[in-house]
């Protein structure tokens, strides 16, 4: 049962910019209902999950052989999930794993076995069933050496293998069985171990998810969740204040904490990674296969205004190419402060003294509307007129991957190692268009080089300073232009407990666990 108050009183508070009324008192749950800032979802067989939706949703389905312990995004902190133990050869290049016997499919599929393993992994790098292929290259094979254990032998040392098959993009492990019985229907009735299965989609209104009660880890104190679509920040803000919904996808914006931190019964969480936003530009297009254009753009883009609408409680301007947790990461790369005048004298040098018109296909989430409306006023003070197109987001996925525009505004946060960022996002074989394509929207190839040798590089300084200059080398070529770094929030009833102390989540949203749970 939900309560409401009356529209108007909940609207007047907002359009305040303060709460004046408490969340209305609730029995204890065993039900949660979450207000997320999407339309619809896109695809939830987690090795295509990409947008924030989805990969928080397949955290709540799916797990795999270890997993960022629950609220973290430490790899210090991996754990083991479906793999209980696991053991490596000295050179690192041969990896054998003892899995959990007994762990069960959602929807009586049965027993997770090493051929499940072998089937996921084999999927997850290999380009035309994974969005992450490029990541898996290293692994050479993975066999099953008998149902509970699986040996991965790697061609080369890589950064770090445990936050390869971590509970994270394709390190998700999928029913063989339910993948080859349903086909391309997975992606929207997917099967996992995890704590809580699929039940229902509603398209554009809500997904359902019951309790996996015979989760390894025990029956969650969760019997559902539904998970609503409430595009519109305000449309979130009442539900919550109404008591329709127990959590939120929050803002990143001053305002709104101001006035959710002081709702009676409210907490907000603010937790890592922090993702990354860029400008990226496909090099390639005119008029951007200009140098003079791309470096008249840098010179033009202000992150700190962008930093400081968004507010330092969430956002810190980004000063490289790779998110700053990252290891490798370095500010000492020759990343240009705003000058507008030298914008101005750049375009003027490139033929255009009287500026220029480009177009954009933009996001309608809204934290990536209120940056790109910052952005346009921007890029305006030096003569680029900057037209937005705005799609909804899962649309607005399906475009930018289809090369239609020649500028993508877009925030990511991946596993906290340079390799991964920099071969996502910059190495030719990401390129958007190619079969190998993952993130790379500016066509971008001049690091490539570096990026290969630092993955096999087994000298651990020796492989920094090569991530190092391929960042210096990605922002010397304006390939892409470090706008900021903004934390996830999420606001919640404070009887709502996740289970966990809530710093971090590589899914981007809350994970929910067994664990999860109302205290009142």
């Amino acid at each position: 049962m939900s309560f409401s108050f009356p529209r108007g009183h909940v609207l007047a508070a907002l359009l305040a910019g303060t709460a004046i009324l408490p969340l209305p008192a609730m029995a204890a749950s065993t039900e949660l209902r979450l207000g997320a800032a999407a339309a619809d979802i896109g695809n939830l067989d987690p090795h295509y999950a990409s947008s924030t939706t989805d990969r928080t949703l397949v955290a709540f389905v799916f797990g795999g052989l270890v997993r960022f312990a629950p609220g973290s995004t430490d790899p210090a902190e991996i754990e083991g999930d479906l793999a209980e133990s696991w053991e490596a050869s000295e050179d690192n290049l041969v990896w054998t794993f003892n899995l959990r016997e007994g762990v069960q499919w959602q929807h009586g599929y049965g027993e997770v076995t090493a051929d499940d393993v072998v089937f996921s992994l084999t999927k997850s790098g290999d380009s035309e069933r994974s969005a992450f292929a490029s990541d898996y290259a290293a692994i050479e094979s993975v066999e099953a050496l008998d149902p509970y254990t699986v040996r991965i032998n790697l061609a080369r040392q890589i950064p770090s293998v445990l936050g390869l098959l971590a509970n994270y993009a394709g390190g998700f492990i999928i029913s063989q069985a339910a993948y080859e019985e349903r086909g391309d229907e997975f992606s929207r009735r997917p099967v996992g171990f995890g704590p809580f299965q699929l039940d229902s989609i509603e398209p554009g209104v809500a997904v359902h998810f019951s309790a996996h009660e015979d989760y390894f880890r025990g029956t969650p104190k969760l019997e559902r969740i539904t998970y609503r679509f409430l595009s519109a920040a305000s449309a979130r803000d009442l539900a919550f204040l109404a008591g329709e919904v127990d959590a939120i996808t929050g803002l990143a914006d001053p305002r709104w904490l101001a006035r959710t931190s002081a709702i009676e019964g409210a907490t907000v969480d603010i937790f890592d990674p922090a993702e990354l936003s860029l400008l990226n530009i496909n090099i390639t297009r005119e008029p951007f296969d200009d140098i003079r254009v791309r470096q008249a753009l840098a010179y033009a883009v202000d992150p700190g205004r962008i930093a400081q609408y968004r507010g330092d409680d969430f956002t810190r301007i980004a000063k490289s190419v790779i998110p700053s947790n990252n290891l490798g990461y370095t500010e000492d790369n020759g990343h240009v402060s705003f000058d507008a005048e030298r914008a101005r004298e750049l375009l003027a040098e490139a033929g255009y003294p009287d500026g220029l018109t480009v177009r954009m296909i933009a996001s309608q989430l809204p934290s990536y509307e209120a940056s790109n409306q910052i952005l346009q006023a921007q890029l305006d003070e030096v003569g680029i007129t900057l037209e937005l197109e705005p799609v909804e987001h899962a649309t607005w996925h399906q475009m930018i991957r289809q090369d239609l525009s020649p500028l993508v505004t877009y925030g990511a946060a991946r596993f906290p190692v340079a390799d991964v960022y920099l071969t996502q996002f910059f190495h030719s074989d990401a390129i958007i268009g190619k079969p190998t394509a993952v993130t790379n929207f500016s066509h971008c190839d001049v690091a490539d080089e570096q990026i290969e040798a630092a993955r096999v590089e087994t000298d651990p300084e020796r492989q920094i300073e090569l991530w190092e200059e391929a960042q210096r080398l990605i922002i010397e070529a304006v390939c892409a232009i470090p706008l900021t770094e903004t934390a996830g929030v999420w606001a919640r009833r404070e009887n709502l407990d996740w289970g966990h102390d809530f710093r971090g989540s590589m899914s981007l949203g809350p994970l929910v666990t067994e664990l999860t749970h109302f205290t009142d």
